[in-house]
Parts: structure tokens; sequence; C-alpha cells
């Protein structure tokens, strides 16, 4: 039987959408039999340290991510009318390389794209990809969006997008009988 890890997980430090404290969000995933957890809260890395430490000490592997804020357009863009509607997507630290990246990436969403949330967009993604996982999001994500608009074209050019430029993808509708483009 396969073993189920957790990869889109949001804390307390996902505000207004995780409620879970970090201890005993660790302490579950322990009682439930898991080797691994990720925490993936939104837009920030606030909780990663106290995070891989309490994973580590419960003897979990921990696995370190955001689920980010894409803008649609430019992260330096700030149209009321276009700017303020933005796509989830969730990327997952792989190596030291990766965390890096990924903190170079949060750091930016705030510095630079920072526009009713904290965002990235393509550019810094091609610049900042290396050593990182990217899961296609949730419902939020471009991917979602697209095909819950009816756009199979536009949700298969954007697995293209991200297959190009991470590789293999995970989209968490995969599975599911409605979203054909995703069928084995």
């Amino acid at each position: 039987m396969a073993k189920f890890v957790h990869l889109h997980t949001h804390s307390h430090y996902s505000l207004l959408d995780g409620l879970s404290k970090v201890g005993p969000l660790v302490k579950r995933a322990k009682e439930l039999g898991m080797e691994a957890l990720a925490l993936t809260d939104h837009g920030n890395l606030y909780g990663s340290v106290e995070f891989y430490k309490k994973a580590k000490a419960a003897g979990i592997k921990p696995i370190i991510g955001v689920e980010t804020y894409v803008a649609r357009h430019s992260r330096l863009s700030k149209d009321p009318k276009v700017d303020s509607v933005r796509y989830h997507l969730t990327l997952l630290v792989k190596n030291k390389e990766g965390y890096r990246n990924l903190v170079q990436l949060i750091t930016k969403s705030h510095l630079e794209g920072f526009y009713y949330k904290p965002r990235i967009d393509k550019e810094l993604l091609e610049k900042y990809r290396e050593g990182l996982i990217c899961l296609s999001g949730c419902f939020s994500g471009e991917v979602g969006k697209l095909l819950r608009a009816g756009n199979k074209a536009g949700a298969e050019e954007a697995v293209k997008y991200y297959h190009n430029l991470f590789g293999k993808i995970q989209h968490p509708f995969s599975r599911h009988p409605r979203f054909s483009l995703f069928k084995s």
C-alpha cells in the first residue's frame, strides 16, 4: 500500500485560510503514520523554521513549500481592474538551491509584486525555478480556473508551460472525470 503524504497543507500562518498550528499539525501527521509532510502556506515562509524543527524532532521528513500567488501579467502591474486577479501555484523545495530560490521568489513577491497579495510572475518563475517542484495549485490555480471556464486549450497551454519549465507537474484533479484533459 502506498504511503500518503500531504503536499498542500496550510497552517495558521495562512491568514484567513489555515487554522492548524504547526505543533499539532506535525503531531497529527505522526499519529497517522505519515513519514513526510509539506507546509505550503499562502505567500509566506513564516512557519517554515518552526515546522522544520518540529517535523524533524517527530521523525517526519519536512517538505518546505509555499502556495504562491501568480500575477496574470506582470508582478509590477497594478491595474485594479486586471491585476487584482491572480492564480495560485504550489512550489515545493527539493534541495538547498530550491530553498534559496523559493526565498528569492517570496522576497520579491513582497517587495516588488505586492498588490492585494504578494505576487510573483512567470518572469520570476523562469529565473528561480531550479530546485523546485511545481504542483498546479488548487481550484484557484491557473489550470483549474481555465478548466472551470471551459477553456481546455488554455489549460493545455498552461500545462505545457509548467511542464517545460519544471518537468512533470502534479494536478490535484487529474483523476476527476469532469476534467478529461488529464485522463490517462
